[in-house]
């Protein structure tokens, strides 16, 4: 671990930390909160990923729709109009709805092999921005001056890593670079979380079995084939399973580092508030 105690943590001159769990809990609001206090570049993955490595594929997804439109085509085809996604921290729409759902396409839907398509370029572009934050690290020190570093992961990264392998090359990598943090949720966070994803599905990545497997069931339990599947209802359906899926690998992860409850990351109201917090989780 890079800060072996609480001392160490505190005497830092350079606090390195990449803050993971399920999205909803606070992941970002600590990274946000950290930015403004002046000494921490936020390096965020989703932004990454909209950015560097799927943004031309997001925007040629948007164009794909324009050319359906003819008034649309006729400009993009003379070079009139140009279109492109407006990623921000606070705005990472674009790369959800490139990611889209599977089923009916009169209601937004997409083919499965489509969807697994994307899901698995999802994948390899958030496994390549998570090897990305070494270099951002020393970059956002060597270049911007900033002393400390906090790397805010996606929901998905326990998709990719094997949780249960001390020699997990993706966790080797990060737990080099940065002290990795656990913000973990209760039975009640997990209950609200479910109540916004109903109001307001959004699509999500999926480990590939796990979608295999989610996918198969829904079509057999519903009698359905893949073209009748209303895309918000499958997700709605699969939310859940998804959470409980996670949860262990979460767990699993966590021994990388040090773990921090929901609550207690709401509560953050300064820097000072989090160094506290990590502080407690590491031995005096």
């Amino acid at each position: 671990m890079l800060y072996p105690s609480a001392d160490a943590w505190r005497a830092a001159p350079h606090k390195h930390v990449l803050v993971f769990g399920m999205s909803g809990l606070g992941k970002t609001h600590m990274a946000h909160l950290l930015r403004q206090s002046g000494g921490w570049f936020h390096y965020s993955i989703d932004y990454r990923i909209g950015t560097r490595y799927l943004g031309e594929t997001i925007a040629d997804n948007a164009k794909a729709e324009a050319m359906k439109v003819p008034f649309l085509r006729d400009l993009l085809l003379s070079d009139s109009i140009y279109i492109g996604s407006n990623i921000t921290f606070d705005n990472l729409s674009p790369v959800a709805t490139w990611l889209g759902k599977p089923g009916d396409a009169a209601k937004g839907g997409l083919p499965m092999a489509e969807y697994a398509s994307r899901q698995e370029a999802f994948k390899q572009a958030e496994i390549a921005a998570l090897r990305d934050t070494g270099h951002f690290a020393r970059r956002a020190q060597a270049l911007y001056g900033y002393p400390h570093f906090i790397c805010d992961t996606g929901g998905s990264i326990c998709e990719w890593v094997d949780p249960d392998d001390d020699n997990d090359p993706l966790m080797q990598t990060l737990s080099a670079e940065c002290l990795p943090v656990w913000i973990k949720g209760d039975d009640a966070h997990t209950q609200e979380l479910i109540r916004r994803f109903d109001k307001a599905p959004k699509p999500m990545a999926y480990q590939p079995e796990f979608l295999l497997r989610v996918w198969q069931e829904y079509l057999r339990e519903n009698n359905c084939q893949e073209d009748d599947v209303d895309p918000d209802a499958f997700i709605r359906w699969t939310y859940a399973q998804a959470l409980a899926h996670r949860q262990p690998r979460y767990e699993a992860m966590s021994r990388w580092g040090v773990t921090v409850t929901a609550d207690q990351v709401a509560g953050l109201k300064s820097e000072d508030d989090f160094n506290d917090l990590i502080a407690g989780t590491l031995s005096a």
